[in-house]
């Protein structure tokens, strides 16, 4: 399983910091966690295109995190080869009103030559070609959802969440955490900082912490992390 680290910053514009999203293969699949501004772009940056991939997840509905869902639908219709394979979209509850309110508004992100499934999966395991997708409610907006991607290894996704006890059910034991934490300290409804994160990973003890969707105030944070927290780059790539 390798997991590229696509972006790891938030809505807020950055030349450092795309929004954060990231690519996960695994078997032969890809699969997109979250498609925010510019990701599209950023895919491209990376010798990858539309049409490579397999699955998207979107984890909540805000702009950071779907603004370049269109782009890339568009582009699966009117890039230099129309899309032929099939494409799957994992949302959170309310994911088929989102994406009916979309494609009203931009009536082109129909698939024109490929099969396009929409699959709701607020909290349950769905088996895609053998990989397990897995996915909890968490502490943000009602249609917010954590992810977990399995396939001999396990790697899991917050999303944007604040602290829960199922949270720490739902890392325990995960090989790879790629977790928002927006603020080293800063306290803000439906986010985590450090405290609040360290209490989860003290909790569910994942073998692998990595710090992303973070704000501008990480510029200034001062303090050292220590194993098993390290703090994300764009560009970053882990091997599982």
């Amino acid at each position: 399983m390798n997991v590229k680290i696509l972006g790891t910053g938030t809505s807020i514009p950055s030349l450092k910091r795309l929004s954060s999203s990231y690519l996960v293969t695994t078997k032969g699949y890809r699969i997109l966690i979250d498609v925010g501004p510019s990701v599209v772009r950023r895919l491209l940056e990376f010798d990858y295109s539309v049409n490579d991939i397999d699955l998207i997840i979107i984890t909540h509905f805000h702009v950071d995190h779907t603004a370049d869902l269109s782009t890339f639908l568009f582009a699966c219709n009117y890039g230099i080869e129309p899309r032929r394979k099939p494409l799957l979209l994992i949302g959170g509850p309310g994911s088929k009103k989102f994406f009916k309110g979309l494609s009203a508004i931009y009536p082109w992100v129909l698939p024109n030559f490929y099969k396009l499934t929409l699959k709701v999966l607020a909290r349950g395991i769905y088996n895609f070609h053998g990989i397990s997708i897995e996915t909890v409610r968490v502490n943000h907006n009602s249609e917010s959802i954590a992810i977990k991607i399995s396939h001999e290894k396990s790697v899991v996704f917050s999303g944007d969440t604040s602290y829960s006890r199922n949270l720490s059910r739902f890392f325990n034991d995960a090989d790879l955490l790629i977790t928002e934490c927006s603020f080293p300290e800063r306290k803000v409804k439906g986010h985590l900082n450090l405290a609040m994160l360290q209490r989860i990973v003290d909790e569910a003890r994942p073998k692998r912490v990595i710090l992303s969707h973070l704000y501008p105030d990480w510029d200034d944070f001062k303090g050292v992390l220590h194993e098993p927290f390290l703090l994300a780059e764009d560009g970053m790539e882990i091997e599982l």
